[in-house]
């Protein structure tokens, strides 16, 4: 059974010796030897070689004749074939010596198309390298110059179109490594040309609002000139139609000429404008720039902080800044420059600032710029500063609203600033009205001409036809400074105006602003003025009269300042809820104060007189005349009252009055004096000649106007006491007390027993009944009856 197996194996491996490649037949011999009976297949194998040779002989012997005869046929070809060769060698020959010059034209054009492919290759090679080249020399070039926004444009070009055209070259990646470099050089220059324009601008800034507040001011005056102008034809077009009916001269020209064109004729001086004085590109191309690179928020965000920085610079004023108008300008100039190129800056780039963030600026320059003004003016003393102050705000303001700023709290603080004004004013007048006062004569003015009477009528408006009437040279009733202090006040309703002008405001504010001022002017400065003139040391009674005289003529000129102020201001005095002047109670407030002080002055000067009083209260027998005080008291009096007679007949009447009640008065207390311990009815005598002395004078009517013994009437005291003494008349007074009808009235019993004591004879000498010496006892015992007498009666009404 193994054999079987084997000999069946071993015919397997012979088929697949005979079948498969020699390549492959070693796996299958190695079966053989892996086996235990190689020897058998070896013998299968030689008996198979052997029936493959004798199946190879039957071939050979089979195919040989076919073979034999083959051979002879190409033994007979041998000869031709031969001679083929020879011939095709020579044709060879033949051939390449015939080639020879076409292999040489064809290695020629071989190596021109080698040539021209190479030209091409490199045609189209520089065709996309060139203008990368020709791109990055100019950015090269632009980068020399300076040009850095289009530079970075042809980065971008470069970057984005060229280089990946162009392939994957050497230089082309040099390149492609410098460009974010020089995309930072370009952002770090910009940067600092940014830097160097805000440098710029902060310097410029007071220039370029100088420049910007001139323009304003010749716009201003420009339309003004058109507006008076527009006045002036208007009212010469009327008077030409009214004169002569016709509308052209005799050339056919406008009836406007030339000249009265005015400043619209004038060709206006060129004032450069913010543009001419600050060079902006730097900021557009490094806005451009940061816009490129996507870093236009960063852009923005440091241009407007860097601005808030310089806005709050600009808007710190120096110290000194209320010293000199310079100071104010200079600030203003800076601010207006600020503002002015930040509105250029809005109107020319695209978003770097908005509307929103200027308006926030200004808001704070506003409040910044309010708050400054309103400290550094309340140092000024100067009206004249204060008033080219306000014009300077005036112009800062309108230069500002003609940007588009609002300025309405400017022209508010103006208005606030409008009292701080009129106080200073008021203190320049205060000493004004001083200087004019203490200057002044207190005389009549002298006019000598018809010349010096009107100069004097251009001050001051009065009417008098007497005066006129009368020949030169002649005396005005006032003196200088009437005309002086009304030119004053002129003057300082003409500065009040100066203020009002161009705050925007209407006429009737205006009338309103100056009608209070002046207010202020009278009552409160000038008052204080003439309270000071008249209350001051060493004035006299003259000078009084002639304060009296000075105020009353002044109270009659008030309606002319009125009328003054209606012209200036186009508002007519009766409009309804107009100011009115408080003048005319000014001036009789002083007039009254300085009717007071005639009469206290009066009184002093008649205290002087009495302190001259000698009185010998002991003296036996009275005297026939007045005493010598007394007689030069009434001849004061006397030439005082003359003076009087310029004055109103109410004041020199009371002024009189006072003094005849203040002498009674006064005689009366020297009489009751505590010092005069005893007083003889020989002092007593004396002393009634004195007081008919002073009815003497009262009497004779020092000061016209009073009717029949009215002046009297001021020592009817005086006079019923003396003559209760003298005459001795107790039973009467004593009966008839209380009554109406009584003889003296007007003696008071406790005035009567005090001078009752005073009779008393305590030393029992030299008493004043030593005539009457037998009835002494008598006469003691009377008077210490009236006197328990007037005791009685005081107590009884007393109870």
């Amino acid at each position: 059974m193994a054999s079987a197996e084997t000999a069946a194996e071993h015919e397997r491996i012979l088929r697949e010796i005979e079948s498969t490649d020699t390549n492959c037949i070693g796996p299958t011999l190695r079966s053989v030897y892996d086996g235990q009976e190689h020897g058998l297949f070896m013998d299968k194998l030689e008996g198979r070689i052997r029936n493959h040779d004798r199946e190879i002989e039957k071939m050979c012997n089979h195919h040989f004749q076919g073979f034999v005869d083959s051979i002879t046929e190409l033994l007979k070809v041998r000869g031709e074939a031969q001679k083929l060769k020879c011939q095709v060698t020579e044709t060879n020959q033949k051939l390449q010596n015939d080639g020879k010059e076409l292999l040489t034209s064809m290695d020629e054009l071989r190596q021109c198309r080698l040539q021209q492919r190479n030209i091409a290759t490199t045609i189209d090679k520089l065709t996309h390298c060139l203008p990368v080249l020709e791109m990055y020399s100019k950015l090269q070039e632009q980068m020399r110059a300076k040009r850095y926004y289009p530079a970075l444009r042809t980065l971008e070009q470069l970057e984005g179109s060229c280089l990946p055209q162009a392939g994957s070259y050497r230089f082309c990646a040099i390149m492609a490594e410098n460009i974010p470099r020089l995309r930072t050089h370009i952002r770090d220059v910009s940067m600092s040309d940014l830097k160097d324009f805000l440098e710029s601008i902060r310097k410029h800034s007071d220039k370029i609002g100088e420049t910007a507040m001139k323009q304003a001011q010749v716009q201003i005056a420009r339309d003004n000139a058109v507006t008076s102008q527009q006045r002036s034809a208007s009212g010469r077009r009327i008077r030409k139609e009214v004169c002569s009916g016709t509308e052209v001269d005799r050339n056919g020209s406008n009836p406007f000429s030339e000249k009265d064109s005015g400043i619209l004729d004038v060709e206006d001086e060129e004032i450069p404008g913010a543009q001419d004085l600050v060079d902006f590109p730097p900021v557009y191309r490094c806005l451009h720039i940061y816009t490129v690179l996507g870093a236009r928020d960063t852009f923005e965000n440091y241009y407007r902080k860097q601005r808030r920085k310089q806005a709050r610079l600009v808007l710190q004023p120096h110290s000194n800044m209320h010293e000199t108008l310079e100071g104010y300008r200079h600030y203003f100039n800076q601010i207006v420059g600020f503002f002015v190129v930040e509105d250029h800056i809005l109107h020319t780039t695209q978003g770097l600032v908005n509307r929103a963030y200027v308006e926030e600026l200004w808001e704070l320059a506003l409040s910044k710029t309010i708050a400054a003004l309103r400290t550094h003016s309340s140092y000024c003393t100067d009206p004249d500063l204060i008033l080219d102050l306000k014009n300077l705000i005036v112009l800062f303001a309108d230069t500002l609203q003609g940007y588009g700023f609002p300025v309405n709290q400017l022209f508010d603080m103006l208005l606030e600033m409008r009292d701080q004004y009129g106080e200073i004013l008021l203190k320049k007048w205060n000493q004004s009205f001083r200087q004019i006062l203490d200057q002044d004569n207190y005389s009549p003015i002298p006019v000598a001409s018809p010349e010096e009477y009107q100069r004097i009528e251009g001050q001051f408006p009065f009417q008098d036809p007497e005066l006129d009437k009368m020949p030169f040279p002649k005396k005005l009733p006032f003196s200088e400074f009437v005309p002086k202090v009304y030119s004053q006040l002129k003057e300082f309703i003409y500065a009040c105006l100066k203020y009002s002008e161009d705050l925007h405001l209407s006429s009737t504010e205006i009338d309103d602003m100056i009608r209070k001022s002046t207010n202020l002017l009278l009552t409160r400065t000038l008052s204080h003025c003439l309270q000071y003139a008249i209350k001051k040391k060493n004035v006299g009674l003259a000078e009084l009269v002639q304060i009296i005289i000075n105020t009353t003529h002044l109270e009659q000129s008030c309606h002319y300042l009125e009328e003054f102020i209606s012209n200036i201001t186009n508002v007519p005095p009766d409009t309804i809820n107009a100011t009115k002047l408080y003048g005319t109670s000014t001036f009789k407030d002083a007039r009254h104060a300085a009717e007071e002080e005639i009469y206290t002055n009066l009184n002093q000067k008649i205290d002087q007189f009495l302190q001259l009083a000698d009185y010998d209260w002991m003296a036996a027998q009275g005297g026939g005349q007045a005493s010598d005080y007394l007689s030069d008291l009434i001849a004061f009096l006397c030439s005082t009252f003359a003076v009087f007679t310029h004055l109103p007949g109410k004041v020199a009447q009371t002024a009189c009055m006072s003094a005849c009640k203040h002498l009674s008065t006064s005689l009366l207390q020297l009489l009751l004096e505590a010092d005069v311990r005893q007083v003889s009815m020989g002092a007593l005598q004396q002393f009634n000649v004195d007081v008919k002395e002073c009815e003497k004078f009262a009497r004779a009517g020092p000061v016209p106007g009073f009717q029949g013994d009215t002046l009297l009437l001021a020592f009817i005291d005086l006079r019923q006491l003396l003559d209760l003494f003298t005459q001795w008349d107790w039973s009467t007074y004593l009966a008839d007390y209380g009554r109406p009808t009584c003889k003296y009235l007007r003696v008071n019993p406790h005035t009567a027993l005090a001078l009752l004591e005073k009779m008393k004879d305590t030393s029992r000498k030299n008493n004043m009944f030593a005539q009457f010496r037998k009835n002494e006892r008598d006469k003691q015992k009377l008077i210490d009856t009236v006197v328990k007498q007037l005791r009685n009666l005081i107590a009884t009404n007393q109870a």
